[in-house]
């Protein structure tokens, strides 16, 4: 939450940092704010409210610069103002801040800072910190270094000192940055995108160690102050795959992408018709040897969870937990070596998520992690890595990640019933078949769907509530099809289990609420069509979901929609498509930005 980019080197900083602050706006765009070291050894400071394109407009005038900060913030201390935008100053230092340092109401006191504050920021507090220690030493380094030794919380610092021209000083805890050194000048930013236009090679700035970037060149110290050289990775996906290509949104871009997303993340884990994970190195004896499993995630993450809690215990018949990771450190955790923990994130970067995978680890439990960003935090910290081949994710409304999720849910599930001895080879290349087969499910409702579903929005778009029902499985897909109408569209949508509609949930019910009801699974089928009747005969508007074919007589509905599968155990993938795209339509038709929903981030990297 929050975007950083800072560049060195003999292009002019201005653009650069310009340009990356706007491939990084969906992390955070309350306000927008850059620091540059002009040519004549003056500090160029713009801030405003806003998006980063009022911060263009702010930087029209000619200046020359090869050193510069720049910032996208999403308001966590203190409200949206000029004064609290970054980067702060104070003295010779000029600081941008992602995260939040807790003790800072403490800082104040103990060095009496009370008061000497232009904005309501801790992030200015960090920045008195350091200047006080700069003043003392003229050392940035030892500066820095004695700050982090008072400083508690998450961050991600970028700093120029004024007297050190064409020089960025950075440090991190938990907090994302990544940095590259190139021909063109030295990067560092919150996210790879921002690095994707001038290199395909990068390094994720470990903990606690100080970056120095200067022209071309980055200098790495670990807190002892020992050079090191940094671990390089590279992304496979070039600066295209992080443009709209004429979609009007990032949102509905990436919902069209979702197939071959999902054929790049289920096709490598294949062998010979099974699902294996031998790149992983992840082995059978640790699918077949815990006694239970343990997911964990936050949000759309979370949701793909449930539905891999569904699949997990129907086709392996294993005990299966679901954990929210912000709820799940303070609770008294019930795993131990026995326990195979999940974790699953699209950044590798979320906090909650990141600090309960901490906890598991201490209870001993092996954790495989589902991950869309090499080299992040929670990839580095899990004992199996399995990388979604997502590209990048821009929109803020998680579509493409939630999707290749379930795919990789989908593969353990496959080939715990193989380590496990649950089912025979025939059997589970049947299994293989139908979750191949679902790439081309995907397509063929991004084919037929989008026009049926833009009618519906269209005729939902000003309710005030909304509630998808479903049983089994058909629930579980129901979670995240509430929160994509939430989140984007902010029409308050709930998901209910169909058979406790009659235990308080039905008392919602009335004349033309929208009810969007799932029932692809034959086994509940007719008692969820019993539960949809329920709402038809309280005047809901009903739109019902089912697979092709079933047997659903007018009065039961207003709406039938219908997904092509055969075995309703694959429903989740179709059935995801007809659920964004009703978000999505439904945001358009309210005339709301859903790349840019109101109080959202994309990485969530404070508590």
């Amino acid at each position: 939450m929050c975007g950083i980019i800072g560049y060195t080197g003999p292009l002019q900083a201005r653009d650069i940092i310009l340009l990356g602050l706007s491939q990084l706006e969906y992390r955070g765009y309350d306000s927008a704010g850059l620091a540059l070291l002009t040519d004549e050894g003056n500090l160029y400071l713009r801030k405003t409210v806003g998006q980063v394109s009022r911060l263009k407009e702010l930087c029209r005038e000619a200046v020359s610069s090869h050193c510069g900060i720049g910032h996208t913030r999403w308001a966590k201390h203190g409200g949206v103002t000029e004064a609290n935008a970054h980067p702060h100053q104070v003295g010779r230092v000029i600081l941008l801040h992602n995260g939040i340092i807790e003790n800072y109401h403490t800082i104040q006191k103990q060095y009496g800072f009370e008061g000497l504050a232009t904005s309501e920021t801790d992030t200015e507090v960090a920045a008195q910190l350091i200047n006080y220690y700069y003043d003392r030493t003229n050392d940035p380094r030892q500066a820095i270094r004695r700050a982090l030794n008072i400083i508690e919380g998450s961050f991600a610092f970028c700093i120029l000192f004024s007297d050190i021209p064409g020089t960025i000083f950075a440090v991190r805890n938990v907090s994302p940055m990544v940095a590259a050194a190139t021909e063109q000048g030295s990067f560092i930013a919150s996210d790879v995108t921002a690095l994707i236009p001038y290199t395909k090679t990068y390094f994720v700035v470990p903990e606690y160690h100080i970056l120095m970037l200067r022209d071309r060149s980055i200098c790495l110290e670990d807190p002892e102050g020992n050079t090191v050289e940094p671990e390089l990775l590279s992304v496979s996906w070039d600066v295209e795959a992080a443009q709209k290509n004429g979609y009007p949104h990032f949102m509905l871009k990436e919902i069209f992408e979702q197939p071959e997303a999902f054929r790049k993340t289920v096709q490598p884990r294949l062998r010979d018709g099974i699902p294996c994970f031998e790149a992983e190195k992840i082995p059978d004896s640790l699918l077949s040897g815990c006694r239970q499993v343990q997911i964990i995630a936050c949000g759309t993450a979370m949701y793909a969870g449930m539905v891999g809690r569904a699949i997990l215990e129907q086709k392996v018949r294993i005990p299966v937990t679901v954990s929210i990771a912000s709820e799940f450190r303070y609770d008294t955790p019930m795993i131990d070596s026995d326990t195979l923990v999940i974790v699953i994130s699209q950044s590798g970067e979320t906090i909650d998520t990141l600090a309960a995978l901490r906890l598991a680890r201490e209870c001993g439990a092996p954790i495989i992690s589902i991950v869309n960003v090499k080299g992040s935090s929670i990839a580095r910290e899990s004992d199996y890595v399995i990388y979604t081949h997502a590209g990048p994710e821009i929109a803020v409304a998680s579509t493409k990640a939630y999707m290749v999720q379930l795919a990789v849910l989908y593969l353990l599930t496959g080939r715990m019933m193989v380590a496990r001895r649950l089912t025979s080879e025939e059997e589970i290349r049947a299994f293989t078949e139908h979750l191949v087969a679902s790439a081309d499910s995907i397509q063929e409702m991004l084919d037929v769907i989008p026009d049926q579903v833009r009618i519906q929005a269209e005729r939902i778009a000003f309710s005030e509530n909304a509630f998808f029902i479903g049983r089994g499985l058909d629930y579980a897909f129901s979670l995240e099809g509430a929160l994509k109408l939430k989140e984007i569209s902010y029409i308050h949508a709930e998901a209910y289990a169909a058979g406790e509609l009659k235990h308080g949930t039905i008392a919602l019910i009335e004349k033309d609420v929208p009810v969007i009801a799932l029932a692809t699974q034959d086994k509940v089928f007719s008692k969820t069509i019993s539960n949809v009747r329920e709402v038809r005969a309280r005047d809901a508007y009903v739109i019902l979901i089912t697979k092709k074919g079933a047997s659903v007589s007018d009065e039961v509905c207003d709406v039938h929609l219908e997904v092509p599968v055969e075995d309703g155990f694959f429903a989740a993938f179709p059935c995801a498509v007809i659920l964004q795209l009703l978000a999505y339509y439904t945001a358009y038709a309210r005339g709301y930005d859903m790349d840019k929903p109101r109080n959202l981030a994309k990485s969530v990297t404070v508590e």
